[in-house]
């Protein structure tokens, strides 16, 4: 997909530092409890949307570091798919157990590849927003881990924005970033900028705990496999409405205002 501020890529990075600091403060005991996690993200950059590209950059520094820490091993792994198109999705989808939708409420106007996962038993981590609410409608709240604000507090959050009590995890996420623990401190200082001192237009600090509790709730959730697997099998169900067949049979109904046109016997 597009990389874009309001799609929020940022704070799946930012959870995933955040992450990799849990567990390097971690005593070997408590590694052991970690659930291992594989984050792949995957988009492109418009050629002028500067803000995007330093996120890929981001992305790409955190995953060189988490990659070559040996205190982490496989605990945690971080990948950034560079060229990202319909047959790289075609692979990666089908062995997603989780996928992330987590724009803004109120932003996305439908969203697709929400339902390229559902339909393939990849659980949604999301909130409310474009096609996340028809999908949750289908397979069931409890079949997706849904978090944040809601679309019609948007406009009321952002005028509050500035008097925002900063949780400590954002604080921390962000301070690791801008510190240099990843490099390249001064390259991402507008990064920073764009979520700290009341401009956090798509108020990733609003939402950042409640993502932070449905990741909790992911990792919780996976240590019980047949819950899990139930879950996944729901939301493939669940999934029907979505099919491109019903999508083009009510697109020729209600806006082309076309009739099927019956098979020539003499070509069957």
């Amino acid at each position: 997909k597009r990389i874009h501020e309001y799609k929020r890529q940022l704070m799946n990075i930012l959870g995933v530092v955040l992450r990799y600091d849990r567990i390097k403060t971690m005593s070997p005991e408590e590694r052991k409890k970690v659930v291992p996690r594989v984050v792949v993200i995957g988009g492109k950059a418009a050629p002028g949307y500067d803000l995007a590209k330093r996120i890929i950059k981001l992305i790409s520094a955190v995953a060189e570091k988490v990659n070559n820490d040996p205190e982490v091993g496989d605990l945690l792994k971080v990948f950034f798919v560079p060229d990202y198109n319909v047959s790289l999705a075609e692979v990666l989808i089908p062995g997603s157990d989780i996928n992330q939708q987590i724009s803004t409420a109120g932003t996305e106007a439908s969203g697709t590849s929400n339902m390229k996962f559902a339909m393939n038993g990849s659980l949604i981590v999301g909130t409310m927003d474009g096609a996340n609410v028809e999908i949750c409608e289908e397979i069931g709240r409890d079949n997706m881990f849904v978090f944040g604000v809601e679309a019609q507090d948007v406009p009321r959050l952002r005028e509050e924005r500035e008097g925002l009590d900063i949780s400590a995890e954002f604080s921390r996420a962000i301070h690791l970033v801008q510190c240099g623990e990843f490099g390249w401190a001064d390259y991402f200082q507008p990064v920073v900028d764009s979520v700290t001192g009341g401009r956090d237009y798509y108020l990733l600090a609003n939402d950042f705990q409640s993502y932070l509790e449905a990741h909790a709730k992911v990792d919780a959730e996976w240590q019980n496999q047949r819950e899990w697997t139930r879950k996944s099998i729901l939301s493939t169900a669940g999934s029907g409405k979505f099919s491109s067949d019903r999508t083009i049979s009510e697109y020729a109904e209600e806006i082309w205002d076309v009739k099927p046109l019956p098979p020539n016997e003499d070509s069957l």
